[in-house]
């Protein structure tokens, strides 16, 4: 189910950045670091700097697409076996709060600075309203196509990343 959902995901948003209906724009994704960021990623683990599992539990799904036009969209769900399921057809006042807490999406554009090794994704809309518009992570690129973003806005979590080929 999970993969199914990243692949849907992964579709969408490709779809919706290449469907405009506009010229494509020459790529704004410039230096080698950014270029190996190209493409869509499935979450493999979020960790505290101790390597305990974050609140989102042991096994969180996610996806992060980076588009060579500087577009990018990132989702981050709980632990599909943590999520609490409504009682009813429709949320509750609390379920429909926890289900938001449990889900974090954002779309906008990206920059990466090379140098500093890091990425900013500059947010132009979101599933939480009064999110801080630009998100800056740190990044390490891995050998096995694996991406680790870093938070570096005081919650200091890893977040580990695998290309979807």
């Amino acid at each position: 189910m999970a993969k199914r959902f990243i692949v849907v995901v992964g579709i969408l948003v490709c779809a919706h950045l290449t469907a405009s209906g506009q010229p494509q724009q020459s790529p704004r994704v410039q230096g080698a670091d950014a270029k190996r960021l190209v493409g869509m990623w499935r979450l493999v683990s979020i960790t505290q700097p101790d390597g305990s599992s974050e609140a989102r539990g042991a096994h969180p799904v996610g996806i992060i697409v980076y588009h060579a036009s500087g577009h990018m969209s990132a989702q981050v769900m709980t632990d599909p076996a943590l999520r609490r399921r409504w009682v009813g057809a429709q949320p509750t006042p609390e379920e429909a709060l926890a289900a938001l807490r449990e889900y974090v999406a954002y779309f906008g554009t990206y920059s990466v600075d090379e140098r500093a090794r890091r990425i900013t994704h500059h947010q132009e809309g979101g599933l939480t309203p009064g999110a801080l518009p630009d998100v800056v992570r740190e990044y390490e690129l891995l050998a096995d196509d694996r991406v680790v973003l870093t938070q570096i806005d005081g919650n200091w979590n890893r977040l580990l990343w695998e290309r979807i080929p």
